[in-house]
């Protein structure tokens, strides 16, 4: 067991490489097709993640995707598995593996995560189908006394509970606690919320004694509400999530992939790359983009076969400029050079 987890964090922590995140729901991939005019169906969201997991040498900056359930019985134009696809391209899959939010209750909106019955036969169906790793999310509010105490122990005991159950079935869990970038709080209540979930977070997955050398952190970065009236700064944003992460991250957590959580893929490298040059840290900080990588992808696309070639190279490029803010050397002037890159 412990042979098999020590392989796949390895390879998911190769140095340089990050995570593509590609597990969106039926619902929400369907607004994203919509939003660039197609229409979701079966086809057009398996015509979609073609575009996205046979991008030619992929693996040079991405080590490992995280699939929806649905796409593992998917094939790609060529009629091959996608979860054959992967490997056979040194790229290593893995399945989100929650049942979605609910709210806590009827007189508290805060939301909890779904999913735990069944959830070990899941992972040895999800193993069968070439799985070596699954992804849970939790969703916390940043604000006046929220995240709530309630929440914060219930989304915490599901991620403990599931990262537990994860680690016997032999696959390594990416633990996500996600504070939504909704609404109009300040980076210093975002910097608060954070801290106290992560705490609470830590604080459960040792009672559950999960093994931190085998598991990956998909945390938020700390930064300002979309509808705040004082956007955060890149200096901002680095400062304050650092601290929380030397607060709260202990050291034998091997790498930390954050999630671009409403962020511009501007954004998201921006941060990244302005945190790997704050000196030397304890963990590897790299990145599990999905709208951040996947947007200029999905544009470029919009439903047209003959644009397959152009939109994967988007994706490449976009790939390599979180490749090397990964590596504390991407320059935002990349951004200006990218036409020329993709075209040439």
């Amino acid at each position: 067991m412990l042979t098999e987890l020590q392989a796949t964090i390895t390879q998911l922590t190769a140095r340089g490489k990050g995570l593509l995140a590609a597990d969106e729901s039926v619902a929400t991939i369907t607004k994203r097709l919509q939003a660039v005019g197609v229409e979701s169906t079966e086809e057009t969201r398996r015509a979609y993640r073609d575009v996205l997991l046979t991008t030619p040498k992929l693996n040079d900056f991405i080590a490992g995707v995280i699939l929806f359930e649905e796409t593992l019985c998917q094939k790609t134009s060529h009629g091959v598995l996608f979860p054959k696809y992967l490997p056979d391209n040194h790229i290593v899959h893995g399945i989100k593996v929650d049942k979605g939010l609910v709210p806590i209750s009827q007189k508290n909106p805060e939301q909890v995560t779904q999913g735990l019955d069944g959830l070990s036969d899941r992972l040895r169906d999800y193993k069968k189908q070439g799985a070596r790793f699954a992804k849970w999310r939790a969703v916390y509010s940043a604000g006046n006394h929220l995240p709530s105490r309630a929440v914060r122990i219930i989304n915490a005991t599901g991620l403990a509970r599931y990262a537990s159950i994860c680690q016997d079935n032999g696959m390594v869990p990416i633990v996500e606690p996600e504070v939504l970038i909704d609404g109009d709080h300040t980076i210093e209540q975002c910097e608060r919320a954070t801290e106290i979930t992560f705490q609470s977070v830590f604080e459960m997955l040792s009672r559950y004694n999960v093994m931190l050398e085998y598991l990956i952190l998909k945390p938020s970065m700390v930064i300002a509400g979309k509808k705040c009236s004082q956007p955060s700064s890149v200096e901002q944003v680095t400062k304050a999530t650092l601290r929380v992460l030397r607060h709260t991250v202990p050291t034998a957590v091997p790498t930390i992939n954050f999630l671009s959580g409403g962020q511009t893929p501007e954004q998201a490298t921006a941060h990244l790359n302005a945190m790997n040059m704050s000196g030397h840290l304890p963990w590897q900080l790299s990145f599990s983009y999905a709208r951040a990588l996947q947007e200029p992808c999905l544009q470029a696309w919009g439903g047209k076969a003959d644009h397959k070639q152009t939109a994967q190279a988007v994706l490449y490029y976009r790939a390599k400029l979180n490749h090397l803010a990964s590596l504390g050397q991407y320059q935002s002037k990349l951004e200006q050079e990218k036409c020329d890159q993709i075209s040439a």
